[in-house]
């Protein structure tokens, strides 16, 4: 990413003088470019912790890339990032932005945990060993608790009795589960779900959303980008809808569903609804 003017929208974002809470986390003016494709443009969105933030819209709108932005998996070319009001990825030396060290930048993506379309697990472990790597290795947990904290993560995902399975030995449904109870076993602050459900066959689906859904009622922080337009409608405290690289509409469920304001927004919606 080449250097740009500290000045370019890295200002922390306000507070309104304390009268509503600061969000946990918020993007201001975020650009992404894939060589001459302009994959996000000045993209603002703020997240309340303990909400539900759905991200909606056609193949191709910059969804996954807006997530994979905040979870630094890519790098971003304008705006910023605050988690907590501290910027994050990036660092103004000077007055140029650059991007954090490698140890910061591992330390600070400590505060997500990411759900992806395709599980990733390690096919050599178990379901039970999946989950236990991460602390392991990262936070140096000793083999007992990480052990112990493994299991009842399993539980939680309804898949106690799966501990001792290989993921081969898995349906794609199970897989994602153990794939939830992964992330969770790094007690992020925010979840990150790419498309969870968009692997599995349709009979599967529901066993994984029913759990994303008990999260979102324990008062878990997560930002879903989805094509599960009922699941969206039924635990969004938000809903986001993108297209060519923009938010197009933002606001409850309910009202994006039922009122939307922009012409392509009508459309998707309406061919959603007839598909």
């Amino acid at each position: 990413m080449s250097h740009v003017q500290a000045s370019d929208n890295l200002a922390a974002p306000a507070t309104n003088g304390g009268t509503e809470l600061a969000p946990i986390l918020e993007l201001v003016g975020i650009q992404k470019h894939f060589g001459g494709f302009h994959a996000l443009k000045d993209v603002n969105l703020s997240v309340q912790a303990g909400s539900v933030t759905c991200i909606v819209g056609p193949s191709g709108s910059g969804k996954s890339t807006l997530l994979r932005s905040i979870n630094m998996l890519e790098t971003i070319d304008g705006g910023a990032i605050y988690f907590k009001g501290k910027m994050i990825g990036q660092e103004v030396v000077g007055k140029r932005r650059v991007s954090v060290s490698p140890r910061v930048a591992r330390r600070q993506v400590l505060n997500f945990g990411m759900v992806f379309q395709g599980f990733n697990l390690f096919p050599n472990l178990t379901a039970l060993e999946n989950v236990m790597v991460a602390p392991r290795l990262v936070h140096r947990t000793n083999r007992a608790k990480a052990q112990a904290r493994a299991s009842e993560l399993l539980c939680k995902v309804g898949l106690g009795d799966k501990e001792n399975n290989y993921p081969s030995e898995l349906s794609g449904g199970q897989k994602q589960r153990v794939a939830i109870a992964r992330a969770l076993a790094m007690d992020p602050e925010i979840l990150l779900f790419d498309e969870p459900t968009s692997a599995l066959d349709p009979e599967l689906v529901g066993e994984v959303l029913s759990v994303m859904k008990a999260l979102a009622e324990q008062g878990s922080t997560m930002i879903i980008v989805t094509h599960e337009m009922k699941f969206a409608q039924d635990v969004a405290d938000e809903v986001i809808m993108m297209a060519e690289g923009q938010i197009i509409e933002q606001g409850p469920a309910a009202t994006i569903f039922a009122h939307p304001h922009t012409e392509r927004a009508r459309a998707f919606f309406s061919s959603i609804s007839h598909s």
